[in-house]
């Protein structure tokens, strides 16, 4: 019996298995980009031991996908900002 392997991750993470170089796929939007902003942090300690692992998605509308990352970064450092100040 065959197992049916998955060719892209469940967490939407960038990299070479992201579900967005699939054949066919959509390009990653405002919603993906503010996902990989949020989680840019964490990803980017994960990515210098993994190859796989990328914070940025190529395959991506461009301005909407930006402005995304732009606020999950933003997100990210100002709570920051505001748990130290």
């Amino acid at each position: 019996m065959k197992e049916k392997k998955s060719s892209y991750n469940p967490l939407w993470v960038a990299g070479p298995n992201s579900k967005f170089k699939l054949t066919g796929a959509k390009p990653a939007g405002f919603w993906v980009g503010l996902w990989h902003g949020i989680i840019a942090p964490l990803i980017f300690i994960i990515g210098l031991f993994t190859p796989k692992v990328r914070m940025y998605e190529t395959n991506n509308n461009e301005r909407w996908y930006d402005f995304g990352f732009l606020l999950g970064i933003g997100a990210f450092t100002g709570e920051a900002k505001r748990a130290t100040g």
